[in-house]
């Protein structure tokens, strides 16, 4: 029989997502078969499953600690902003809908059904399902309809253990607190608490730790240290990457901050680079002089992004960076962006007509509804290197410099680029992660690369299971699993 815990939060980015990733690891080091579900996630960085489906990519992250296969039963619903209230909804896997947060409040009741059977399929493959909420519970004015955390829970009947974050400090407001604007009935779906992000001395805690459990009769499931390494881990929110320190500093790459920047994961393995400094350019900020390369990111939202790199002054940025000899690179929504031309004929997003481009690039790219999901198998001519990547987009780009592809993908190229070479495009997301690659692009800028990217990320998956062995109570933990 399959058994099933939920990790809630008191907040949102209290580390539910890695700390499911660590279980996993952990779990399956055991010997189990785990599997990792988030019923309802909101992130533009996706994941392309084998179906050839989306989910979040901390889903697939998860997915990789427990050792299987990602899969779009992991995430069921998964919500892509497109703009402050308004965002696409992915139901397994693909396109349902666009719609505001008022309509989708709307929608919910009716997801939950969806929600329950992805649960229910994921739980007959595994011996136990690792449960990620979102946000928190405490939001209680979201709670009439809920999918998320405790509605998904009650309707599934999985038990849950909230984990707060310590780092922010109030953490024991933040627990004690959220039991008290819970329902009843909800706040008896959980069976422990966790703390995260601990920093200094756990015995100055045990005070802070009796006066939770006394207020809230929930047992302690763990104090769970700062993980020093979790930079090495990809980032979920791009935040979190434009908050570490990447590199010497011996080679910048610039990469403006987007508005609704979409699978940031490209630059996870440029950052975790040793001799790499990747800068996350906000939005007032100029793009620096000095950088080797500037990389433009995807887009959920291409025209709307490109009419603000306008508006910041990085066109004009962009086109001083290429005058002094400079490498560009835009991947999916960039690589459209640096074209002559975004053809937008249905409206798709927003209104009808077309718009001009940056112009480095001898391409056009015309909107169609048809949205290209896929894993991708390529080659680097020029280096001979392997790579897999992966294709979220929607629109078909065309022009002469088409004819400089740099890629291939069996006997189709793939991108364009200019006739100085230096300034390239392409539709394929994750190409970084293939170390013969990424190392012959670099070494064509004249920058090294001295990393097996994949075996950091599998190693440090390692090192956050044995930190959670550590300082967790995983038979605990496993115990207050429920039979479902």
């Amino acid at each position: 029989m399959t058994r099933a815990i939920m990790l809630q939060g008191t907040g949102s980015n209290v580390g539910k997502s890695m700390l499911v990733a660590g279980l996993a690891r952990a779990f399956a080091r055991r010997g189990l078969s785990v599997a990792p579900f988030k019923p309802q996630n909101m992130s533009n960085n996706a994941a392309v499953t084998p179906q050839g489906g989306e989910i979040g990519r901390a889903q697939a992250l998860q997915a990789l600690a427990a050792r299987r296969a990602p899969h779009v039963d992991m995430n069921p619903v998964l919500l892509k902003p497109e703009t402050d209230t308004g965002a696409q909804v992915v139901l397994h896997g693909r396109r349902l809908a666009n719609c505001s947060a008022r309509d989708f409040a709307t929608m919910k009741p009716r997801l939950l059904r969806d929600v329950t059977d992805s649960f229910t399929r994921l739980a007959s493959t595994a011996d136990l399902v690792l449960v990620e909420g979102a946000g928190s519970p405490a939001e209680i004015n979201l709670r009439a309809g809920d999918i998320a955390n405790m509605g998904f829970a009650r309707a599934a009947g999985v038990p849950v253990v909230l984990v707060g974050d310590i780092d922010r400090g109030g953490v024991i407001a933040q627990i004690v607190g959220t039991q008290s604007v819970l329902d009843p009935q909800d706040a008896a779906q959980v069976v422990g608490f966790a703390i995260n992000k601990f920093r200094g001395d756990p015995e100055l805690f045990e005070d802070g730790l009796a006066a939770i459990e006394i207020r809230t009769a929930w047992p302690s499931v763990g104090v769970l240290p700062w993980f020093d390494d979790a930079w090495r881990l990809p980032a979920e929110d791009i935040m979190d990457l434009a908050g570490r320190h990447t590199g010497d500093g011996a080679f910048r790459i610039a990469v403006p901050r987007l508005g609704r920047m979409a699978n940031f994961d490209d630059l996870d393995p440029l950052a975790a680079e040793p001799h790499l400094r990747v800068d996350i350019i906000e939005p007032g900020r100029p793009l620096p002089g000095d950088a080797a390369l500037v990389l433009i990111p995807g887009s959920k939202s291409t025209i709307a992004d490109l009419e603000a790199f306008r508006r910041n002054g990085w066109d004009i940025d962009l086109t001083a960076h290429i005058r002094r000899g400079g490498h560009v690179l835009g991947l999916c929504g960039g690589y459209q962006m640096l074209g002559r031309s975004i053809a937008d004929p249905d409206g798709i997003e927003g209104r009808a007509g077309s718009y001009p481009g940056l112009g480095h690039l001898a391409v056009d790219t015309v909107m169609a509804p048809a949205k290209r999901v896929q894993l991708t198998q390529a080659r680097h001519p020029a280096s001979g290197a392997p790579l897999e990547g992966y294709e979220i987009h929607l629109g078909r780009t065309e022009g002469p410099d088409c004819a400089r592809p740099w890629l291939e993908v069996g006997s189709r190229p793939e991108g364009a680029t200019n006739a100085t070479g230096r300034v390239r495009g392409s539709y394929l997301h994750g190409l970084f992660a293939a170390d013969a690659f990424r190392g012959a692009y670099l070494a064509e800028l004249g920058a090294q690369s001295g990393l097996k990217y994949d075996d950091q990320v599998d190693s440090t998956l390692d090192a956050l299971a044995a930190h959670l062995e550590r300082h967790m109570d995983l038979d605990l933990l496993l115990h207050m699993s429920a039979k479902v």
